[in-house]
């Protein structure tokens, strides 16, 4: 469907989101902030009917020998390319600051259109993109199974499993890195919070006053609460209270925490940091020490590493006998 739209778009169609086509103010930070239509409309129509066909492979025919590994290193690298490189910071800007408009939407605050402001055209799509990565990596990973005779339900084989996708394994490195992830959101949080109380932290005064004149110092400082909840949140991958709901939780406490709860939550979270990540990984200095110490945002891919970690080690560690396989 996708290259469909790179032919539309090579055949002079119009709304063409990357480049030429995306906000002006974004290109500096997007991997295809130079793009054309007529230069790179036809690559992704090209690139769509080939992703087709390879997608037909992936689910019809069982390859082995080197044709399954490029068909794997294929897939898995569309998987990458359209979740990491492809997206930039606006996706999970716009997943972030859905909640904030939604309950300031009955007080009119903040004082901007969200589809104009968070999620234009340009920004659906990088999202569009980045489900399409998605839908990748679940197909590579389900013809890797069914083609290295593993279970594909649960990927596991009768053959001795590795040792640290053992359940007190999985704990000792999930649980450190449960941590990481906890740790690293505070220091954003932090610089946005110092804003909202006109403290430069990190930026100039006059760039501050025009954050509190515009309103968008708020909505960074609801952002930054997210980001801190959502580092609390975290330590629940590797503590109890991530396996029962606790006493605060009216109507669940003492019950089990359903196991793909906390990981579609995370899962989710991790592929928009991992867009994100990238997109600070390009724009920073990294030959200037003052740059990458002072961006909250440099340390963003870390953050994505340490919880996706995270989340696997939770799996791992929770999940019980498979019902397919019958294999614990």
């Amino acid at each position: 469907m996708y290259g469909g739209l790179g032919l539309w778009w090579a055949l002079g169609g119009r709304g063409f989101p990357f480049g030429e086509g995306d906000v002006p103010d974004a290109r500096y930070e997007s991997l295809l902030g130079s793009a054309t239509a007529a230069g790179t409309a036809p690559v992704i129509a090209a690139l769509g009917g080939a992703g087709a066909v390879l997608a037909l492979v992936l689910a019809r025919v069982r390859l082995r020998g080197p044709l399954r590994v490029v068909a794997l290193a294929l897939a898995w690298a569309a998987a990458f390319t359209l979740v990491v490189l492809v997206p930039d910071q606006r996706g999970l800007v716009a997943l972030a600051y859905a909640p904030i408009f939604l309950v300031g939407l009955p007080w009119g605050w903040p004082d901007a259109d969200y589809f104009a402001t968070a999620l234009p055209w340009p920004v659906l799509n990088l999202l569009i993109c980045t489900a399409g990565g998605v839908l990748w990596a679940a197909a590579a990973l389900a013809f890797q199974r069914r083609t290295g005779d593993r279970c594909e339900s649960c990927g596991r084989s009768h053959d001795r499993a590795p040792s640290w996708t053992d359940p007190a394994s999985a704990a000792r490195w999930g649980g450190r890195a449960a941590y990481v992830a906890f740790v690293i959101p505070l220091f954003y949080a932090v610089v946005r919070w110092a804003w909202a109380l006109e403290i430069p932290l990190l930026f100039s005064a006059e760039e501050l006053r025009w954050l509190h004149e515009s309103g968008l110092v708020w909505a960074g400082a609801g952002l930054a609460t997210l980001a801190a909840l959502g580092g609390v949140l975290t330590l629940g991958l590797a503590q109890r209270w991530g396996e029962v709901w606790p006493r605060w939780v009216i109507g669940l406490a003492g019950r089990p925490v359903p196991l793909m709860f906390p990981v579609v939550f995370a899962s989710v979270v991790t592929v928009a940091l991992a867009s994100a990540g990238a997109t600070a990984a390009r724009v920073t200095d990294w030959t200037d020490p003052a740059d990458w110490l002072a961006s909250p945002m440099a340390y963003w891919p870390l953050w994505a590493m340490a919880l996706g970690a995270a989340t696997v080690g939770y799996y791992l560690r929770r999940r019980d006998r498979c019902r397919r396989c019958g294999l614990l």
